[in-house]
């Protein structure tokens, strides 16, 4: 199929995107993210607070090796991922339904921007104080009855949004 090994994976090019995960519980929704970000060449992952790190068994039940091929680092609080990320001059950007945010199909990324992507708790989904700082809020435009997503199926659909902005500004040669 003509696969990147994870060497050459990890120098290939990557969309200016990191995702960050606030406090998301399940080890397969944390695999499963490691998977799309693998699938879409994300920059990297910020895994924050109780959102569980590898070496998992249950990560990697979803991840299937995408967590050694998509860096990533831990951060005791989101908080503390959103000033390092800020610091290095990323554009924050919240996956969350609040008044004001902007549709996922109206979003267009710039060119020049990186960001950081803040996925929220299954339940609360992205803390308010984060919701706050952010630059940004996107929402994916929804039409059935429960008007929310799975945290990973939510994160591929805004991954792909991003992804198919910057795709052919990447050079992945198999």
């Amino acid at each position: 199929m003509g696969r990147l090994s994870v060497e050459e994976f990890h120098r290939a090019d990557k969309i200016p995107v990191v995702v960050v995960l606030d406090n998301v519980r399940s080890l397969n929704n944390i695999g499963a993210i490691f998977r799309t970000c693998d699938a879409f060449a994300v920059a990297g992952i910020a895994l924050c607070g109780i959102s569980a790190t590898p070496p998992s068994a249950e990560i990697h039940k979803t991840a299937l090796g995408a967590e050694n091929s998509v860096d990533w680092h831990y951060y005791p609080t989101t908080a503390e991922a959103i000033d390092a990320l800020v610091a290095n001059g990323y554009t924050i950007v919240c996956l969350e339904q609040v008044h004001g945010s902007v549709s996922l199909d109206k979003f267009v990324p710039s060119p020049d921007a990186k960001y950081a992507l803040v996925l929220g708790n299954e339940v609360d989904g992205v803390d308010q104080t984060i919701v706050d700082r952010a630059d940004l809020c996107l929402e994916i435009p929804q039409s059935g009855t429960k008007h929310s997503l799975n945290v990973s199926v939510s994160g591929g659909v805004a991954l792909w949004a991003f992804y198919s902005h910057y795709e052919s500004q990447l050079n992945c040669e198999l």
